[in-house]
């Protein structure tokens, strides 16, 4: 197995790990509270796993030179690798994408997870991003 399909399986792993996190905090508490709520409750079972996590992980903006310190958080980064975008509402737009995606590039992370947990089915509230750089 070459480095590239090698990386690509264990970040498809980590997905899958928090995949049926997510799902687990969404059986557990169902739709209807704040991000927050179901951000802690994440932590919880990412850090339950033995995977290490950052929560409210600061970004700047690098601009040419300089380094701009404005005040973006990636909602929870997973082994430095994996950003999760937390949401409850109603439908998921173009806006939260490009969201995410822009934290993908500044970071130059590989992977992005965005999870609205206002969904009947979590399954309906998942997207999955590609740093495409």
């Amino acid at each position: 197995m070459n480095r590239d399909s090698q990386r690509l399986a264990e970040v498809n792993e980590l997905t899958e790990k928090i995949i049926g996190a997510a799902i687990e905090v969404h059986r557990e508490l169902g739709p209807g509270l704040l991000e927050s709520a179901y951000q802690q409750c994440l932590l919880f079972e990412l850090k339950k796993l033995g995977l290490q996590v950052e929560n409210e992980k600061a970004l700047p903006i690098i601009y040419k030179e300089i380094k701009i310190d404005h005040g973006y958080r990636i909602d929870i980064l997973v082994e430095n690798k994996i950003v999760i975008e937390i949401k409850t509402v109603d439908f998921l737009n173009d806006i939260h994408e490009a969201q995410i995606l822009t934290y993908l590039k500044l970071g130059n992370y590989p992977i992005g997870l965005l999870i609205n947990f206002h969904t009947k089915l979590l399954k309906n509230g998942l997207r999955r991003f590609i740093n495409s750089k």
